[in-house]
């Protein structure tokens, strides 16, 4: 647990001084050349989105049919599930403030204060580029939790297996020694 907190307390440092390093550099950097690096975000946002989505429907059919038939009684559940809607609420947020940015930029951009400080305001836009484009890299890293759980059930299965098939050749050679 302790190696978690620390682990996840260096993200976050490094996090911040990207955060940081963004807000200083990007004052220079006219909005102009950042919208193209929101929507390239917002691509790959959209594409984790669907393929968690795929995961989902590939991995928990049942599950999905479940949920949307309010009248059956099932008590059905799988605490991995959860794990496989991380990313996708992630990746659902990024989309969400990225579209809110797009609208308002161009409205924010006709108040005169923000004229005054454009040096400011391109700071905080890349800043919050930066940090969304961190969130968008820990989502795709979330998005290998499926792929590693089918891994893991795949080993298993085929150890379980190979254990039967060793059983199956030992109890044969025991018949045929006891029929000698």
């Amino acid at each position: 647990m302790k190696k978690a907190y620390i682990i996840k307390s260096i993200l976050i440092i490094i996090a911040t001084v990207f955060g940081v390093l963004g807000y200083c550099y990007g004052k220079n950097i006219p909005f102009s050349e950042q919208w193209p690096l929101f929507e390239a975000l917002r691509t790959t946002a959209s594409i984790i989105f669907a393929v968690v989505g795929a995961w989902l429907a590939i991995i928990y059919p049942e599950r999905l049919k479940f949920t949307f038939k309010p009248t059956e009684k099932k008590t059905s559940s799988n605490s991995n599930i959860g794990k496989l809607l991380h990313p996708a609420i992630n990746s659902t947020v990024i989309l969400c403030v990225i579209l809110v940015i797009g609208i308002l930029a161009p409205i924010i951009k006709q108040f005169s204060f923000i004229q005054d400080s454009k040096d400011v305001a391109r700071g905080i836009s890349y800043f919050i580029l930066v940090m969304l484009t961190i969130w968008q890299l820990w989502t795709i890293i979330l998005t290998l939790i499926p792929a590693d759980m089918i891994k893991t059930k795949s080993d298993e299965e085929n150890e379980e297996k190979k254990t039967l098939d060793d059983l199956f050749v030992l109890t044969q050679k025991s018949d045929k020694n006891n029929l000698n």
